[in-house]
């Protein structure tokens, strides 16, 4: 089965809260790349609960006239802490901060990670030969693709907002990354 993760669009900074919703450049994002998205056949999609999660899969679950399942272990592993600054903004602004976050920000990455696969491996089982679109995070990719890799479970790149992930999954367990970080609906 084809499997296509989707990290979500570009977010409002937020200090009272780590679940803020799209930017307006983030609902640009959502916008193209469901036009883009939408030329392509899914049996399913799949969202992490949080809104940024919900609001880049908007689009295109509207134009495909279709639902979102949600699961909790598809969201962000700092889902709980009291505010939000979009990556990139926090590397410009402290890097200290940025590294912490990058690795893991007192998170145990395994069992975070462990979450992850659970999640991904239980939307493979119920899709066999089917094509599933999962609208999630950067730690969430992350993860998933490091296990497919066979790499230690930490953050091993930075995904673009609403950049797609494309891997390959077989009923027997093998599993194949296709492509990482296709953000080309966002050219001009």
């Amino acid at each position: 089965m084809e499997l296509i993760l989707v990290r979500h669009a570009l977010p409002l900074r937020s200090d009272t809260s780590a679940d803020p919703g799209l930017s307006r450049v983030g609902h640009e994002q959502s916008a193209r790349l469901a036009r883009t998205l939408a030329r392509q056949r899914f049996d399913a999609l799949y969202s992490s609960p949080m809104r940024r999660a919900l609001e880049t899969a908007e689009p295109l679950r509207a134009l495909l006239a279709t639902h979102t399942t949600e699961d909790e272990r598809l969201s962000e592993f700092n889902r709980h802490d009291g505010a939000y600054v979009p990556v990139e903004e926090l590397k410009r602004a402290d890097r200290k901060a940025w590294e912490a976050l990058r690795d893991g920000a007192g998170v145990d990455m395994e069992a975070f990670r462990a979450d992850v696969v659970s999640a991904i491996d239980a939307i493979i089982a119920a899709h066999p030969g089917g094509s599933v679109l999962v609208f999630c995070h950067g730690g969430v990719i992350n993860s998933w693709a490091s296990h497919v890799l066979g790499l230690p479970a930490k953050l091993f790149f930075a995904p673009d907002y609403t950049s797609v992930h494309r891997f390959q999954c077989s009923r027997a367990g093998h599993r194949s990354l296709v492509s990482l970080n296709d953000s080309a609906h966002l050219r001009d």
